[in-house]
């Protein structure tokens, strides 16, 4: 059901001030307003869900998003029309598309799928050096076809474990799976920077975010803190991201969306009702900011276009 919209703008100034994490330069006004309209609103589209995530934009115009108890994909169109895209759907968590247009899905249920155009479910992978995976929870396809996902465990309970560690992956279209790093906490969600050189990763129990350089072979080196995002986890935790045109970083965090300069710089944050989970850039001309929070779905309109799945991240 449509709700009616929750002010957003008028508060990302202000929660610039109040919450600026430790090491990072807050910035003029000016760098705001170029990203987010002073009167622009974050509008729920859908409640009563059970815990929703992973949303992607699909080019023929619809949202789609998961709702991991409910074990179900979510088809959200305009109009506020919901539909159900796939039950069971093996609990998905996050959602992307490659650079075919097909569904890549990081699944709680220890798998890495694509949907295949004739709407068949092929599991790309699900074990690592004959060891079951923890949980693939977000997931991003490079340029080169290559799909780069988080392993916490968040999906699993402790004594299903079988690796010993949280991993980030690469998953290459001849089928192997690379290793790329086990030494985050809680490694989650996950974005390129618009060159593909950087890659940012979301601890969600450290409550900051890491960066890394993506090397010419597409592994992984020079991991490195890259920002904070204190505050009170109930209120959301660094989880999903996206990143948009120009390079900037958008985090879920406590209270809502944080938004980095590609410097690590503050920007400032877009205030959410509900503990942020996931965002996903969409609409006609990928300047809309679908967010996915427990148990709702909003958007807010930018002035900045993001990255859209299959053609970059």
């Amino acid at each position: 059901m449509k709700q009616n919209p929750v002010p957003a703008a008028v508060f990302i100034i202000l929660l610039t001030l109040l919450m600026l994490p430790q090491g990072c330069k807050k910035t003029s006004a000016d760098s705001i307003s170029a990203i987010m309209d002073s009167n622009a609103k974050v509008e729920k589209l859908s409640d009563g869900l059970k815990f929703t995530e992973g949303p992607v934009w699909h080019p023929s115009g619809f949202l789609l998003f998961s709702d991991i108890p409910a074990d179900t994909i979510y088809k959200w169109t305009t109009g506020n029309k919901l539909s159900v895209f796939r039950r069971p759907a093996g609990n998905t968590n996050g959602n992307t598309l490659d650079r075919e247009g097909r569904l890549i899905s990081a699944q709680h249920n220890r798998k890495l799928t694509r949907t295949e155009k004739n709407g068949k479910v092929t599991v790309l992978a699900e074990r690592y050096q004959g060891k079951r995976l923890n949980s693939p929870n977000d997931v991003v396809v490079k340029s080169d076809g290559s799909i780069y996902f988080t392993d916490p465990p968040y999906g699993i309970k402790k004594e299903q474990e079988e690796l010993g560690f949280y991993g980030i992956y690469r998953w290459k279209p001849d089928g192997k799976l690379t290793l790329l790093n086990k030494e985050m906490v809680r490694p989650n969600g996950i974005a390129f920077s618009p060159d593909e050189k950087k890659l940012y990763v979301a601890d969600s129990e450290k409550l900051h975010m890491h960066v890394f350089d993506v090397k010419a072979d597409g592994t992984l080196t020079n991991g490195k803190l890259f920002a904070e995002l204190p505050g009170p986890k109930d209120k959301g935790v660094p989880d999903g991201m996206k990143v948009d045109v120009k390079g900037n970083i958008y985090c879920s965090g406590s209270g809502g969306i944080w938004i980095f300069a590609p410097t690590g710089e503050l920007l400032g944050k877009i205030a959410v009702p509900k503990a942020v989970t996931n965002l996903a850039w969409g609409g006609k001309n990928y300047k809309t900011l679908y967010i996915t929070a427990r148990e709702a779905i909003y958007r807010i309109p930018l002035n900045v276009a993001g990255i859209q799945p299959g053609k970059g991240n």
